[in-house]
């Protein structure tokens, strides 16, 4: 789980480098990106999903719990990966030479899909690890 995590953490900050940059494009950088996300956002989904979550939830069902959480990290899941699509569409784009005609558009849908990955990592951090005896920095 910390290498996940360390993984989508390093995804984050190539994206916030590649929309700080814009209208300036690097496009290798684009493309590393863009051939990384989908890939490991569904590898690391599925380990939170069939080992991570279910070890959570048997770790709440001696109190009361609210398995709630759990639906709502499946949900965003979901969420992160049609996003990641259209992210990497853009980035593929960008990499190939397309001009960026809305910089401002490209670094907004960038930091809305990184701050996501960055909020869902927090939660994880503080709520699911400690439950299950993962020290996660």
């Amino acid at each position: 789980m910390k290498r996940a995590h360390l993984k989508k953490l390093k995804l984050c900050d190539a994206l916030e480098r590649i929309g700080d940059t814009l209208p300036r494009v690097d496009s290798l950088a684009c493309l590393a990106a863009a051939n990384a996300i989908v890939p490991l956002l569904r590898n690391i989904h599925q380990y939170e999903e069939t080992v991570i979550f279910p070890a959570y939830e048997a770790a709440l069902t001696g109190s009361d719990a609210n398995l709630a959480s759990t639906r709502r990290l499946r949900a965003e899941h979901v969420e992160d990966e049609c996003f990641a699509g259209e992210v990497t569409e853009i980035l593929l784009a960008m990499g190939h030479g397309e001009k960026v005609d809305n910089a401002e558009a490209v670094g907004f849908m960038l930091r809305g899909f990184f701050e996501s990955l960055r909020r869902h990592i927090a939660f994880e951090r503080e709520h699911v690890l400690p439950m299950i005896g993962v020290d996660d920095p």
